[in-house]
This record gives C-alpha cells, structure tokens and sequence, in this order.
C-alpha cells in the first residue's frame, strides 16, 4: 500500500509504520463545548446521528479540533435497530429505551433482515463524505454492536446492571435468545459491509456487555455471532481490517482472539504487557490508556502513554483509551493525549 494511505490503515493492515497511530473511543461527544452547543439546538439524540449534515458535523468536531489518525462515525450502535423492526429512543438522562423490549418468539419471528441502503441511507451518505473530505489525513472508521450487546439492549429494553432478563432467557429459553442472535448476526453483518462499501476503511465491533458473561458462557452466546459477522465480512471484504472491543474482556482475551479479527481493544483493566503476552502475535493490539487518567495532571497522562506504547512494542498497535472519553473530561487533556500520542517517538527517544 501506498505510504500516502492513511497511517491508521496502515497499521491496522500490518504494514510498518513510524509511529503508532493515535484516535479515541466516543472522541466527539459530550466533552467537547462545540458538541454541547450543537446538542443544546438538536437536543434529539436521534436527530443528531441520523441527520446526515448534523452527524457528519459531529464526526468532523475532533478532527477539526485534534487532528486523530481516525476520524469515526457518529452515530450509536443501536442505529440499525429500527431497520430490522426494533425501535428505540435515546434519553438524555436515562439512555437507550426499547419499547416493547423483545421477550417473545413472535416478536423475533416478526423481524425483518436489515437492509441498510434503505433504512441507514444517512449512515452511507456520512460515511462518503468523511473519506472524500478527511482523503488520506485519517482513516475513516464505521463500527457496530455486535449480536450480545444488542439482544441485550432489545430483551432487557434499556440498559442494565444485572442482565437478569436477557440472563432469565439464555438459561430458560436458549433456543430463542440463539434465534435472535443469529438474526441480528446476519443484519450486522450487511451492515458492516454497507459501510466498508460506503467508505469505512477499518470497522470496530462492540460487544459492550459480553464481558458480563462467564467465560462458558460467552463460548455459547458471544463468540460464535461475533465469528459469524466477522466470517460474513471478511468473505466479501478480506482486507478491510476488523477491530473488537469488550468492556472487561480479562477473562476472554484468548476467547476474542478466536473470532477471526484483526485487532483486540484492551479495555484499561488489563496492563498492556498481560495482554499482549495472551494474545498471539499475528493479533494486532489497540489501547488502553485509563479514560479516568484524562481527569489528572498533562504529566501522568504523558507517562501513562509511554508506559502503554512501550508495552506494546513490537506489537501492531494503535493507541486509544480503553473505553470512551468521559464526559466532563478536560478538552485541553484531551489534546495532550493526542499530541503525546503523535510526539511518542520523540518522548520514547526512539522509534516504536
């Protein structure tokens, strides 16, 4: 590949690269004032990540503002629900709400395949327009929920602390939780090709919540959608580079490694010389800077970087923080964060 590509895809593709690339999980949102204000005219969440001008808006505020390697869709990963017959709302105070939560056979006998040129078109249109204005200053990233996470959100009908009812029917009904899961496999997968087809040049899947499941139990409901939406995409699209990211995945590491992606995301709880040493080499690693660090002092996230970076040497590595920025986060940290980030070279005093 070109060296002129974007040094995130260049990376995320295995290539040398002089640094590691550099973006942030939820990097536009809620920290930013030029995102408060923009939410403050457009308080409807849906509003804002379904309306193409608004969302491609919201994508371009850090890049603007920051410069990252990777410039990322706004938009949620319960976006495609509607398109398969779920719908949903985002409240502001109370998050996502699903109504009717989905807990019976009819209800998921009733759903649709997903077809995302008909009920995503914005998510295309935003997709194209990114590549076509960022070029090769940043790769451009699409993402998804993957099968767990949204059979979370759609049974249990808002977010939850126990999953006592997707839990309830995993253990009671197994054979309809394995048919909603594999509908919304299928979907994701279309999903994700629509947007490497739209312009996305690397894909995260967020399986959010399958680190609320013991380890036998992700075997059975986790892991095999999550292989099954990567083996569909990379069928069609084997160079396009997959990243998966689970919130407290300690104890699946090795599982996640078996799903067939390019890239693990380490969420913080894991150092990142453990988590490269678990995973195999031909594995890339992404992470995993402590989203709570950003709250401390530009030196302890200087030196939080380069502890993280020196760990994954000689790795395939991109740095991220190891779950989304936190609201209320410092925009002056987050800009060291990144220009530590792109500087790592010089403050390691030698190449990575």
């Amino acid at each position: 590949m070109s060296e002129s590509a974007p040094l995130l895809l260049r990376a995320a593709r295995g290539e040398q690269v002089e640094r590691p690339p550099v973006w942030m999980m939820r990097q536009a949102g809620r920290y930013m004032k030029v995102y408060r204000d923009l939410r403050d005219r457009h308080p409807g969440f849906r509003e804002r990540s379904e309306n193409p001008d608004l969302s491609y808006e919201i994508s371009m505020q850090p890049f603007h503002a920051f410069r990252p390697d990777g410039v990322i869709l706004f938009s949620d990963i319960l976006t495609p629900l509607p398109g398969m017959g779920i719908d949903f709302d985002i409240i502001e105070s109370r998050g996502p709400i699903i109504e009717p939560a989905i807990r019976s056979q009819a209800q998921v006998d009733a759903l649709r395949p997903l077809d995302p040129a008909e009920a995503l078109p914005f998510v295309g249109e935003v997709l194209g327009r990114l590549r076509a204005d960022v070029g090769n200053a940043a790769a451009v990233l699409g993402f998804v929920g993957a099968p767990w996470t949204l059979a979370a959100y759609a049974v249990e009908g808002k977010s939850s602390k126990t999953y006592s009812v997707i839990k309830a029917m995993a253990f009671q009904e197994p054979a309809l939780l394995h048919r909603l899961l594999g509908h919304l496999a299928d979907s994701i997968a279309t999903y994700v090709r629509y947007q490497i087809d739209s312009g996305a040049q690397v894909v995260q899947l967020f399986d959010s919540w399958a680190g609320q499941l013991s380890p036998i139990d992700y075997d059975v409901f986790a892991a095999p959608y999550q292989k099954r939406v990567i083996d569909q995409v990379k069928a069609t699209h084997p160079d396009t580079p997959l990243i998966l990211y689970i919130s407290g995945s300690a104890g699946v590491l090795e599982r996640m490694a078996a799903t067939g992606v390019d890239f693990i995301s380490l969420d913080w709880t894991v150092d990142m010389a453990d988590g490269c040493a678990r995973l195999p080499q031909h594995l890339g690693v992404q992470g995993n800077v402590d989203p709570g660090l950003l709250f401390g002092t530009p030196e302890a996230i200087r030196e939080r970087i380069l502890d993280t970076v020196r760990k994954a040497r000689g790795r395939r590595h991109i740095l991220n923080l190891g779950h989304g920025i936190l609201p209320g986060t410092p925009e002056d940290n987050a800009r060291v964060f990144f220009e530590t980030g792109k500087a790592v070279n010089e403050l390691l005093g030698a190449a990575v």
